[in-house]
């Protein structure tokens, strides 16, 4: 089975910081992405720019509008997909994401939503 995972954070907290602390925290991630990987089961991992716009169809026209939005006060910061046989092991493998192993990133927030993908078409290979 397929997961998509999505690791929010509140840019507000993190903005607050001096760029050289984030960066310092940022540094923290990468044994933990490393250990990630290593499982030999994600698929997809991409981190995400603030840019946001929304599409919506209203009155037959598409409309779109900028982001971030006001109704989160959370942004979605990155994105990976994994193979896991059931929601309990597509937990164990999620928290070896950064997101959850880095002390710091409950200072900003840090979090991950895991949901099961029910399709997916891929023309990439």
């Amino acid at each position: 089975m397929i997961f998509l995972c999505m690791g929010y954070y509140s840019p507000e907290k993190m903005d607050a910081r001096p760029s050289a602390e984030i960066e310092a925290i940022m540094s923290e991630c990468q044994p933990h992405i490393e250990n990630f990987y290593n499982s030999g089961e994600v698929l997809l991992d991409a981190g995400l720019e603030t840019e946001t716009k929304s599409l919506h169809r209203t009155a037959g026209r598409v409309i779109v509008t900028d982001g971030p939005f006001t109704e989160t006060k959370e942004l979605i910061g990155s994105i990976f997909m994994f193979e896991a046989e059931n929601m309990d092991e597509a937990i164990k493998l999620a928290s070896l994401h950064p997101t959850t192993q880095v002390n710091r990133g409950e200072e900003f927030g840090w979090r991950i939503e895991v949901r099961p993908v029910h399709y997916l078409k891929n023309e990439l290979k």
